[in-house]
């Protein structure tokens, strides 16, 4: 079958497929990972099990989709609240900080949502894509102006270091202090306070 997604969704289908998110994410919020069956979620959604398959080929999918759903509401959280700081290291340590403690608010639902975000099924490498382009705009964002020639790569580079700590703290052996700590020396290191042109 081919996804609905493909194509352009009704406002009917579109509220159908947010119905699902959220109850993944309800669901991923209460037990996490192995929380998340698609049956499960059909029910909390209201909609029939056709209905998740239509939107999402499988649960790694569907979480990984609920990861973009969530980066998309920071960003718009964040932008109502522009970065503090003096410096676009301190901007966008200060960002990355109020991103982590929310997650760190709904640790079994990061949880779910990253382990999904591993996955190598096409349709959740899609939704790492689309999280990066995230990351490297709130990032983007948060450096503010005057902005290096390869603002691009910078923010580029602290989404991935980003991802990689927050990965060490989904899975047991890193701390949320630590992955602050790793975001402020990244960000640090990348923008250093003469190469602001």
């Amino acid at each position: 079958m081919e996804p609905t997604t493909d194509r352009a969704l009704t406002p009917a289908q579109e509220a159908r497929r947010q119905r699902v998110i959220d109850a993944a994410m309800s669901l991923a919020l209460e037990g996490g990972y192995d929380a998340v069956q698609m049956r499960d979620v059909a029910t909390r959604a209201n909609v029939a099990m056709g209905t998740v398959y239509r939107y999402f080929s499988s649960k790694d999918h569907l979480l990984a989709a609920s990861a973009v759903f969530w980066f998309e509401q920071l960003e718009a959280r964040l932008s109502t609240r522009p970065a503090l700081g003096a410096t676009p290291a301190e901007r966008v340590t200060a960002v990355l900080d109020r991103a982590l403690r929310s997650l760190a608010r709904q640790p079994l639902l990061g949880t779910a949502v990253f382990a999904a975000l591993s996955s190598p099924d096409p349709a959740a490498v899609e939704s790492q894509m689309q999280i990066s382009s995230i990351m490297e705009s709130i990032v983007a964002k948060a450096i503010g102006e005057p902005a290096p020639d390869d603002v691009e790569d910078r923010s580029r580079m602290i989404g991935h270091v980003w991802y990689s700590a927050l990965s060490g703290w989904v899975n047991g052996w890193s701390t949320v202090e630590r992955v602050y700590a790793e975001l402020e020396i990244a960000a640090d290191l990348l923008l250093p306070a003469d190469l602001m042109p």
